[in-house]
């Protein structure tokens, strides 16, 4: 096991510690950083620190360096739906029920399998183990575009382009009930519920979290939306438009999941994804339309329940 160490001068003086470390060593993006910080793979004096620590002149920075773990994930011939692809990045339009990287519960089966299949050695190890090539993630029940990074460069590069809110992800959502407003934006920090571990809720202590819905379209008990998030808080669209009152049809999790479509799982679908290409620069505009499964609900309101 091999130890880095260096000493904290004025240039990082006063810098948060998970944002130091990301400055001063380039090869880690911040969401690595964090993690490793969360495993005590980086200790501040020799102890265990929170990401939030703010660093003091002299302070000595360890990072532990381990072998990489050996874990098999194996290649699975899941089919995918490419939206885009080249040597640097992977676009997919990921169905509804994949479950996007292996955990508890889901070994195999998942999109990390899938895209090992197609890209063989071509992923960034940034994410871990098991996590290769994942920048960003979208859950289970939720479908469309999602990036994988086939380098750790691009890694890099579009983790650093979310944490700066330059990449701009639409989604299209289904919700119980009419908002009154064509227009709005939420605004409630979301945290981990104390209720329940595998919840997300609204928490005055919570991280910052912010949400803008428009209206699409409306019919008599539901409401068609356009979602863009500022920020990417796990499950933040299901709980910010749950806690409004206004739950996504098909939501289990977040609300009774009632519908009379059968509909098993949210109605959330991420429809559009704009970002700067990690080595070209070229602005990015890519689209999934709607899933069958959607528009055919959407064809049964329109008859029935347009307003």
């Amino acid at each position: 096991m091999e130890k880095e160490e260096y000493k904290i001068d004025e240039d990082l003086e006063g810098i948060r510690l998970d944002k130091a470390i990301s400055k001063n060593n380039t090869s880690f993006s911040r969401m690595t950083v964090q993690r490793l910080i969360d495993e005590e793979k980086i200790l501040v004096n020799g102890k265990k620190t929170k990401s939030s620590y703010k660093l003091n002149l002299n302070d000595i920075i360890t990072i532990i360096k381990e072998e990489p773990k050996e874990v098999e994930i194996k290649p699975e011939n899941i089919p995918l739906d490419v939206v885009y692809e080249d040597n640097d990045i992977l676009v997919v339009n990921k169905q509804k029920g994949l479950v996007v990287h292996p955990g508890n519960g889901n070994p195999d089966g998942t999109l990390v399998n899938a895209i090992m299949a197609r890209c063989k050695d071509s992923l960034s190890g940034i994410g871990g183990e098991i996590r290769p090539g994942i920048v960003h993630r979208i859950d289970k029940d939720t479908s469309g575009l999602l990036i994988v990074a086939k380098n750790d460069k691009s890694h890099i590069n579009i983790s650093n382009q979310i944490k700066n809110h330059e990449v701009k992800k639409t989604y299209i959502a289904l919700v119980r009930g009419n908002l009154k407003e064509n227009e709005a934006t939420i605004d409630m920090p979301i945290a981990r519920s104390t209720k329940d571990r595998t919840k997300m809720a609204v928490s005055k202590t919570g991280k910052n979290a912010v949400t803008h819905i428009k209206v699409i379209e409306r019919f008599k008990n539901y409401t068609l939306l356009e979602v863009n998030i500022e920020t990417g808080r796990t499950h933040q669209i299901r709980v910010h438009l749950s806690q409004i009152g206004y739950p996504i049809v098909g939501d289990y999790v977040y609300s009774n999941g009632k519908n009379p479509f059968g509909v098993q799982g949210q109605m959330l679908h991420s429809m559009k994804l704009e970002f700067v290409h990690p080595t070209t620069g070229k602005k990015m505009n890519l689209k999934a339309d709607l899933p069958e499964y959607f528009e055919k609900v959407l064809e049964t309101l329109r008859k029935e329940e347009k307003i």
